[in-house]
């Protein structure tokens, strides 16, 4: 699928910046969502679209094994690199859409700021509810596109233009139907404003000026669309 091919082909050639990313490697705000989840020391965690590995490698600290996956192996085998003094990690390639553990697995199930790149996020929630153990924990956090479907497609044209990998970014309303159609129950829920470092932001995903340009552009003519 061209999708998936794009998200291979980004995220192998940018793996060390969503190491070194700001966004995504903020400790704290890391910290504060493993610590929701109340991980138990015999738990076994899944964290799908590992990325750089900031939440498998927090929450290796509280359960017995985590399971870092990704779409990308070149990604993985930096992750790995990097998190080398963490044991009880493993690395598994694997589609989030069709992941490849067996149902009832895993206590604790995450994902963050990925999955607007699923193409298909049904099956993504589909797969996650097979793969969870009964009564176990699902944390997703993610950029969120607006209910008003002006804005909604403002940010996801912005997006598509700084990483072409983007597929959608699901404005909360959609995300709900997905959990309820799965018969998931929502716990916790927190929605907030963030502040991206533009210079940090634009340059982890891309590296010809006229690309920069052309999103740069868009930003700015933003008011006469």
């Amino acid at each position: 699928m061209r999708e998936k091919d794009l998200v291979k082909q980004q995220f192998g050639k940018n793996s060390q910046s969503y190491v070194t990313s700001t966004t995504h490697g903020n400790e704290a705000d890391v910290a504060n969502l493993v610590q929701l989840l109340k991980p138990m020391p015999n738990g076994l965690a899944l964290d799908i679209a590992t990325g750089g590995g900031h939440v498998a490698k927090q929450l290796a600290k509280f359960v017995d094994r985590v399971v870092a996956a990704d779409l990308s192996e070149a990604m993985l085998a930096n992750t790995a690199k990097h998190l080398a003094d963490l044991p009880n990690i493993d690395y598994i390639i694997a589609d989030a859409e069709q992941l490849p553990f067996l149902t009832d697995s895993f206590d604790i199930v995450t994902c963050r700021i990925a999955a607007h790149h699923f193409p298909h996020p049904d099956k993504f929630i589909a797969e996650v509810c097979r793969v969870l153990k009964p009564k176990g924990k699902f944390l997703l956090v993610d950029n969120i596109a607006s209910e008003n479907s002006t804005f909604d497609t403002f940010v996801n044209k912005l997006e598509k233009l700084r990483d072409p990998s983007h597929v959608r970014s699901l404005s909360i309303s959609e995300w709900k139907n997905h959990f309820y159609q799965k018969g998931l129950q929502i716990m916790y829920e927190q929605v907030r404003k963030k502040s991206l470092p533009y210079n940090e932001w634009i340059h982890r995903m891309l590296d010809k000026e006229s690309d920069m340009q052309a999103v740069n552009h868009f930003i700015r003519n933003a008011a006469r669309m």
